[in-house]
């Protein structure tokens, strides 16, 4: 992991370039402002910035910076997405965060991800427990590509901490090919997987005469798990939303022992108040611990950007100047 602690200056200097920022706007819309958000990034300390630029040069896979400025008096961590988004819950926060996610690439989002937002909350609901969301807790979340079914999916996922009393863990592995079998590493390169959009993606069910489509049939992309730089290829991979082709035994074996690869090589990250890790969606994949949320605005919270380092990737998916993928 490459990593940056800011000074005590450089931590306020950021926090100055925030406020400005909001006392500059009367309302905050990130998706309006995120182009001029990327313009005040320039503002930043020259010494995280070049931090920032080297690790997106280098293509280090796990990029830390700490120390940066969080409200003195945060609000309790909201009961859902849904609230936070309602009560503008941390927005010099989200600030922040773009401030940095915009030195390493272009912020975006989904139009059926928490109601289109381009930064969303990471925090335990009620009733969502169970789920395969960033919303469970007592659920694992299993390592995984973040949304791995579009080819227009992020190159970064940023996270910053806002709240982990409890230290709950963010998984992270990568993987190292050269300890995967030749043969199984030519199945992983071909175009023998499915890849599905995950739980968070909020789609209607499918139907098809008037019977509910099973998930396996539901629209998906079919790639390879591996691809790109043979000599150090890029990882797509979700065990929940990644499943073989119909009757493609070996690729279904390959699948598991990569699968089995990653879990073995796995490493916890602990996010502490303050921290923002970026991830490269290409090289790692990452997951959450369990824990017992108790609900009494005290609970882990984070904010959360994808970004892809070309902003005309998603415009050509879109066709349109938009940050918002369908």
């Amino acid at each position: 992991m490459a990593r940056y602690t800011l000074t005590r200056t450089e931590s306020a200097t950021v926090g100055d370039i925030a406020d400005r920022f909001l006392a500059a706007h009367q309302t905050w819309d990130p998706l309006r402002d995120a182009d001029e958000v990327r313009a005040w990034s320039e503002e930043l300390p020259v010494g995280v910035r070049k931090f920032l630029a080297a690790g997106r040069t280098g293509e280090d896979p796990i990029i830390s910076v700490s120390n940066l400025p969080l409200s003195e008096e945060l609000v309790p961590t909201p009961p859902g997405w849904e609230i936070a988004e309602k009560e503008g819950a941390a927005i010099r926060e989200e600030v922040v965060l773009l401030l940095l996610a915009s030195v390493l690439g272009d912020p975006f989002g989904w139009a059926n991800q928490q109601n289109g937002r381009l930064v969303h909350d990471v925090c335990p609901a009620k009733g969502k427990e169970n789920s395969l969301t960033s919303a469970s807790s007592k659920a694992q979340l299993a390592l995984h590509t973040e949304d791995v079914f579009h080819a227009c999916r992020g190159d970064y996922v940023a996270l910053l901490c806002l709240r982990n009393p409890d230290r709950v863990g963010t998984t992270v592995a990568g993987l190292d090919v050269l300890t995967l079998p030749e043969e199984v590493r030519k199945v992983l390169e071909q175009n023998r997987f499915r890849f599905f959009p995950d739980d968070s993606h909020e789609t209607a069910p499918q139907y098809a005469g008037g019977q509910l489509v099973a998930r396996g049939e539901r629209e998906h992309e079919t790639a390879s798990v591996l691809f790109g730089p043979s000599d150090a290829p890029y990882l797509r991979m979700d065990e929940d939303f990644t499943s073989p082709l119909p009757g493609d035994l070996e690729a279904e074996a390959a699948m598991r022992q990569c699968a089995e690869q990653l879990a073995g090589s796995a490493e916890r990250v602990v996010l502490s108040p303050g921290e923002a890790v970026f991830l490269d969606n290409y090289q790692v994949v990452h997951g959450r611990d369990l824990f017992t949320p108790r609900y009494d605005g005290t609970d882990r919270w984070l904010k959360r950007t994808s970004m892809v380092r070309d902003l005309r990737r998603t415009y050509v998916h879109t066709g349109s100047r938009s940050r918002i993928l369908g």
